[in-house]
């Protein structure tokens, strides 16, 4: 099974940003990674549905939203309209999770989970494990791109795998945040499906993208 790369629009040339994602087409097995910050849950703000109104008309891509926002409930509505494929929320930020998911899963073809990287497994409760589709381990603080990565998440990354296989479950095992091909081998080897990369891809050499994504697998 091949491992879907997610390059991270937060990374690219913001300038040129139609033609770095132009520059992706003809890639297998590849989402858009969108990160989504209110500045509030995050000391960062971003972009919004304008922008990825845009977006959807110049690519084919999966777009694989990651919500970094204080109320993700206001965003399921907001942005059903912008063609997402995946929609991911701060398990730290929702208090009624499983209502959200319900909500959101009857908008969108996947909905996702992500942990900040001292959040344990274990505020996830199995049955909720079985609802989703994608669990997004946060490998660094989220609000900025270009950070160092947290090695202690590759253990978090084998918990999970190891909870994922032993109840046959089907999400996906996203890990963002400092992704480089110096750990990704590990990250494969020990359970993730999904790797997001915005700096490693997007600071290629002549933007040379898909040299960079290849080396990820």
């Amino acid at each position: 099974m091949s491992v879907t790369i997610s390059p991270s629009l937060l990374s690219c040339h913001f300038l040129e940003m139609g033609a770095d994602i132009k520059r992706l087409d003809g890639i297998n097995d590849l989402w858009l990674h969108l990160d989504i910050m209110d500045g509030h849950f995050v000391p960062n703000l971003t972009f919004g549905a304008p922008v990825l109104n845009q977006v959807k008309t110049i690519t084919k891509h999966k777009l694989d939203a990651h919500f970094m926002v204080t109320n993700p409930e206001v965003y399921v509505e907001g942005f059903k309209d912008v063609g997402l494929h995946n929609f991911t929320f701060h398990w730290e930020a929702v208090t009624h999770h499983d209502r959200l998911i319900q909500h959101a899963k009857t908008i969108y073809p996947s909905v996702g989970i992500s942990l900040n990287p001292s959040t344990p497994l274990s505020v996830i409760p199995e049955y909720i494990l079985g609802k989703i589709d994608l669990v997004l381990l946060m490998s660094v603080n989220p609000g900025f791109g270009g950070q160092k990565f947290i090695p202690a998440v590759l253990d978090k990354v084998k918990e999970l795998n190891e909870i994922k296989k032993k109840n046959n479950y089907k999400f996906e095992i996203q890990v963002d945040g400092g992704v480089t091909d110096q750990n990704a081998k590990d990250l494969i080897s020990n359970g993730a499906t999904n790797l997001v990369a915005g700096s490693y891809v997007f600071g290629a050499p002549n933007m040379d993208y898909a040299t960079r994504i290849n080396s990820l697998r």
